[in-house]
């Protein structure tokens, strides 16, 4: 084989399939996207083993993707409600789904998911290694941990989340700052605890070299997990959160080095004004390379709405040029998400990202919106419904309240403006008795 991984083609001249559908999709030249990879500004996640996979694009240039998380529980050990979940997001055009069970034996459902899903899929090993092992943590050792991560690059997972930034360094950092939520990134505190208890350096950092291999063999994009990422906006912008994505910039140089590709993962919950800032620090620090974000969750006291508070600030991070939304369901912060939960979360990170693809002047991100205007202004309910993100949704809403006014809604009626202008334009009288 001429290469190993999408980095290593790109860096050789070489298009791939990959590229070349993506290509396609983004409305870019060939050789333009072969740069972008070449230069890690772009990755397409895409394991060797993965069939289904329709690849996708994220970085410079490219329309913000989004991802959907789902995975079993403890308490919800249903993986049938799991699948509805997945046919539900590959349903709405969903680029990314991350499997982040953390209960038993997860692979079986894996595979199916890998099996199924034209989206990418990622996941993160430290979830999975408890279960895996059937070990307790603190008798887990470095080589376990790199097992789970040969486990599943070996079942097809494009994507890994590994947190390997928080270091002895970045701890060090997080203990002299006066955080209100300590540690909030489930992988960080389970590798933050082992650290402890052990009294080992990070295994993903200390062993890193190792980790690339399993990767490249795969070619699994490794996504650096922010473990120390603020979970609340008193700790947004702390010295914790920067020192690990100091150390994060230093591990994107020795990825790419081994032509891995790399996706770097931003922060949790942060006031609106320092969202833009965020962003082009970790541009600066990382060189460009893809940046992740879960929302940013802009305020920490809507609980039952976090998919707004995180669509707000997903639509402004994108816009300063964010690549890769991570999607928030109004559970977030209450319990396992339900299918309608999903549901809503998919939607709202559906319009941050086009909401923000429109603002950065993405190729071709407004002909929708054009597409819609003209359909509104010509009163042609069925294109409406069809441009409609959710299409299902605005039909129900209109045809709840049926109008008696043919060409309008039951809002307006007859003095629908679109139906008072059109009717004056074409030189007619308008009447309402």
């Amino acid at each position: 084989m001429e290469y190993q991984t999408q980095m290593e083609a790109a860096k050789k001249g070489i298009i791939t399939k990959e590229m070349s559908i993506v290509a396609k999709k983004e409305n870019m030249k060939e050789e333009k996207l072969r740069e972008l990879i070449a230069n890690g500004k772009v990755v397409i996640p895409a394991n060797i083993h993965h069939k289904s996979l329709s690849p996708e694009g994220i970085g410079e240039g490219m329309k913000t993707k989004i991802n959907v998380n789902l995975g079993i529980s403890g308490d919800c050990p249903e993986y049938e409600k799991e699948m509805e979940k997945v046919k539900m997001a590959n349903d709405y055009g969903v680029e990314s789904i991350m499997d982040l069970s953390n209960y038993g034996k997860t692979h079986p459902f894996r595979e199916k998911l890998i099996n199924f899903s034209k989206a990418m899929i990622g996941t993160v090993p430290m979830y999975d290694a408890i279960g895996y092992l059937e070990k307790e943590l603190k008798e887990i050792t470095a080589q376990d941990f790199l097992k789970v991560i040969e486990a599943h690059a070996k079942e097809g997972v494009d994507f890994m989340t590994i947190h390997a930034g928080i270091n002895r360094r970045a701890i060090e950092s997080f203990k002299s700052c006066e955080r209100l939520t300590n540690i909030v990134s489930r992988g960080g505190s389970l590798i933050f605890a082992w650290m402890e208890m052990t009294g080992n350096e990070n295994p993903f950092y200390e062993y890193y070299d190792e980790v690339l291999e399993i990767l490249r063999e795969y070619d699994v994009t490794i996504s650096i997990g922010d473990a120390l990422r603020p979970g609340s906006i008193h700790d947004s912008s702390d010295a914790a959160q920067i020192a690990e994505l100091i150390e994060i910039g230093k591990l994107t140089k020795r990825a790419w080095e081994r032509d891995v590709q790399v996706i770097v993962e931003g922060p949790g919950h942060m006031a609106i004004n320092e969202i833009a800032a965020n962003v082009t620090l970790e541009k600066r620090l990382c060189y460009g390379a893809p940046f992740y974000v879960l929302g940013p969750i802009v305020t920490d006291i809507a609980p039952g709405y976090d998919h707004i508070t995180s669509a707000i600030g997903g639509a402004i991070a994108a816009s300063y040029g964010a690549d890769f939304l991570c999607y928030v369901t109004p559970a977030e912060h209450l319990r396992l998400p339900s299918v309608e939960d999903v549901r809503e979360g998919i939607i709202a990170s559906k319009i941050a990202a086009h909401a923000a693809d429109i603002a950065k002047g993405v190729s071709n991100a407004r002909d929708r919106d054009y597409k819609m205007s003209d359909a509104r202004c010509r009163l042609d309910w069925e294109e409406m419904f069809s441009l409609a993100i959710d299409e299902k949704k605005a039909r129900e809403y209109f045809e709840s309240l049926p109008p008696t006014e043919k060409n309008s809604c039951s809002m307006c009626g007859k003095m629908c403006a679109m139906r008072t202008v059109n009717k004056t334009l074409k030189g007619e009288e308008v009447k309402f008795f």
